[in-house]
């Protein structure tokens, strides 16, 4: 199955470094984008364990971060372009 991602999906990934190709699941490259955000955000939280920020600015630094990564929010069937096949949910991810 060939799948269609949208402009704005694809540049916000290529920010992320990923290029998925037009035979990649959405579902896995979802899984691959939020496990990227999850690594950062406990690299973010160990360094707020050993004081290099004051914990008054870990709050900032989380909306910061959830900000670099906004394809997180979205569920990975709206990452194709209309009138493209989407996924059913009932897929496994391999």
């Amino acid at each position: 199955m060939a799948f269609a991602y949208r402009a704005d999906v694809l540049a916000q990934l290529l920010l992320h470094g990923v290029r998925p190709t037009v035979r990649t699941r959405p579902a896995t490259v979802f899984a691959y984008v939020n496990a990227l955000y999850r690594y950062e955000l406990r690299r973010l939280r160990e360094h707020l364990r050993v004081r290099r920020f004051p914990q008054s600015e870990y709050y900032g630094r989380v909306v910061a971060l959830r900000r670099k990564y906004p394809l997180v929010s979205r569920h990975p069937s709206t990452w194709t372009a209309a009138g493209t096949p989407g996924e059913s949910p009932d897929l496994p991810l391999c």
